[in-house]
């Protein structure tokens, strides 16, 4: 195995303020300035003698020799940009920050990895529109030699990092550098930050006690939680972790302590012919003290408008007389046909099963919902979702092909039927995913984001998809927020998804030493994390090879088909691929 490459570079990181936001506002408009101020960047940092190895279109990082062409570089495009946002209007004006760091860093092929380069960025991201941040290692070079005044910027809090990061700052528009104390800022910051409410609500009783007045109860209860991760003032854990309480044979202050829950919803449902009994409670998950309850008697037409009522009415017990416009529920309704939505609750207690037999039934509910109303949106959407697990378990017999070609057609159907519908762009975005469409996935997942904040299946996507495209840090703040809502993600079947999705955005971070805590969390080590903790190992030049996780496994990998395999990782960088195709062949050649 090839000795690793190292060399000293001073990496700069550059990034558009507020893309995604200007995107939503005016997205052809935002594209042609980019552009412009790339075609101001690009040629500076040639000029400078600066590569760029990595760009994600609203951001760009660049390796220089000189720490002093490096900040010459950044000086000009910043200026540039100031000079050219002077004479357009505030649609068209775009600022950008820049962090400039000096490091050694590991070389393979075109790419760059290491510390450094993550500091760099994170420089980048603690920086103020227009200026430049720089570490103490490239001031100390480039101070009295380049044109513009570096002035002391005080410290700044940087993640994984421990202690304060001592700052300097360069200003080419003019703008005062404000001096800022990492202390006092992650004081102020802690201070000022708005406490959300955790919210967890559990699995009702069945009245009824039978099996369709089961599939009933645990679908309105579903639906509750989907109305509650609309909320961005709440958070609320997850589905599949809210029924586990079911089989938890443990107190409702017991499972609220264990998954940090502040507040807890409970409840019954009784059926009888075309009326329905409701009962739910909000109790303080510390003491069990009752905060609010209710009773409902109503037809089962009224469903709908009871989840509101219920909804609406525990968010104002929880956070007071606030303006909740996501719980208009007008364009959300499934259907008007009680059968169909009756089947399409059933579809979806099925698919979470997670076998075989109920996957299969869960697809014939959803057509027999579709039968029922062609219009209804959501029986389409949970189809394809359906579709999609059978394929992914190998539930499935068949033509794989016509089955994928069956999933597309339902998930155009829906989209067709409800644009605004987040599980159409949340299955869309898991599609684009899968396909390598970055672009597109990330303007699905950030729709279905912006409808459903406090989704974990939205969460995960959503950031699975930021880290491949560089935004390393939003995306891996994503993930650790899925991690924490849905900790049991698909019940018992497997408890490690989410942990696997953030080992991932901690390896594309380059962070070695979370990569070796989580990989040491998993219960079941998987192929993918097993290679990628090795990589990272391997680079850092860490003995790996006598470590538990990595012996116990390594004959259960053995067999694999590397190409086919890390292509299932779906990586938007050709030259990582073909280097963890290398490393994994080399593994074994050994």
């Amino acid at each position: 195995m090839s000795k690793v490459k190292r060399k000293l570079t001073t990496i700069l990181a550059t990034d558009c303020v507020g893309f995604s936001k200007r995107m939503e506002e005016n997205e052809e408009l935002t594209l042609e300035n980019l552009k412009a101020c790339r075609s101001l960047i690009d040629p500076l940092i040639k000029e400078f003698g600066g590569r760029i190895f990595y760009t994600a279109g609203d951001s760009v990082i660049a390796e220089f020799e000189s720490p002093v062409e490096c900040v010459n570089a950044a000086i000009g495009f910043q200026k540039a940009i100031h000079d050219r946002n002077n004479a357009l209007d505030k649609r068209s004006k775009l600022d950008w920050r820049v962090g400039i760091h000096l490091d050694d860093v590991i070389i393979e092929g075109d790419n760059v990895y290491g510390n450094g380069v993550n500091i760099a960025a994170r420089l980048e991201t603690a920086c103020s529109p227009g200026q430049i941040l720089l570490s103490t290692a490239v001031q100390d070079q480039v101070n009295k030699r380049v044109s513009f005044t570096i002035e002391d910027a005080g410290t700044k809090p940087l993640k994984n990092i421990d202690e304060a990061f001592q700052v300097y700052g360069i200003s080419p528009s003019g703008e005062k550098i404000v001096k800022t104390d990492a202390k006092k800022e992650k004081e102020t910051s802690e201070a000022k930050k708005s406490y959300k409410p955790k919210l967890a609500v559990l699995p009702f009783d069945n009245m009824n006690n039978d099996e369709d007045g089961g599939y009933l109860v645990d679908g309105v209860v579903e639906d509750l939680i989907t109305e509650f991760s609309r909320i961005r003032e709440l958070e609320v854990l997850s589905r599949q972790s809210c029924f586990e309480f079911r089989d938890s044979n443990t107190s409702i202050s017991s499972f609220c302590q264990k998954f940090g829950v502040d507040y807890a919803v409970s409840g019954s449902i009784r059926s009888s012919g075309k009326r329905v009994r409701i009962s739910v409670e909000l109790s303080d998950a510390t003491d069990g003290n009752a905060l609010w309850n209710n009773k409902y008697d109503r037809i089962l037409e009224d469903i709908f408008d009871v989840q509101d009522e219920i909804v609406r009415k525990i968010s104002i017990a929880l956070l007071g007389e606030i303006e909740i416009s996501s719980l208009e529920r007008a364009n959300r309704k499934p259907t008007e046909n009680l059968t169909s939505y009756e089947l399409l609750l059933k579809g979806k207690v099925l698919h979470h099963k997670f076998k075989k037999e109920a996957c299969l039934e869960a697809i014939e509910s959803f057509d027999e919902a579709i039968n029922a109303d062609g219009k209804n949106g959501q029986a389409y959407a949970w189809k394809a979702c359906a579709i999609g697990q059978g394929m992914g378990r190998g539930y499935l017999e068949g033509d794989m092909k016509n089955w994928w070609d069956t999933s597309m057609q339902c998930i155009e159907e829906a989209q067709q039927l409800n644009d605004n519908d987040f599980e159409v762009h949340r299955m869309l975005a898991e599609v684009s995913l899968s396909t390598h469409d970055f672009k597109a996935g990330e303007r699905h997942a950030r729709t279905c984001y912006k409808i459903v904040p406090n989704d974990p299946r939205v969460l995960s996507v959503y950031g699975e998809i930021l880290v491949r495209i560089g935004a390393v840090e939003k995306g891996l703040n994503l993930l650790e927020s899925a991690l924490e809502l849905d900790p049991i993600p698909m019940g018992k079947s497997n408890t490690d998804h989410r942990t696997r999705a953030v080992l991932f955005g901690y390896f594309m971070e380059r962070n070695r030493e979370k990569c070796l805590e989580l990989i040491s969390n998993l219960q079941e080590v998987d192929l993918k994390s097993w290679l990628l903790t090795a990589k990272i190992c391997e680079d850092e030049q860490l003995e790996y090879k006598s470590s538990n996780w990595f012996k116990e496994n390594k004959s259960t990998f053995e067999q694999a088909d590397w190409v086919m395999e890390i292509d299932r990782f779906h990586l938007n960088n050709d030259g990582l691929t073909k280097s963890l195709e290398d490393f994994a062949k080399a593994l074994y050649r050994n």
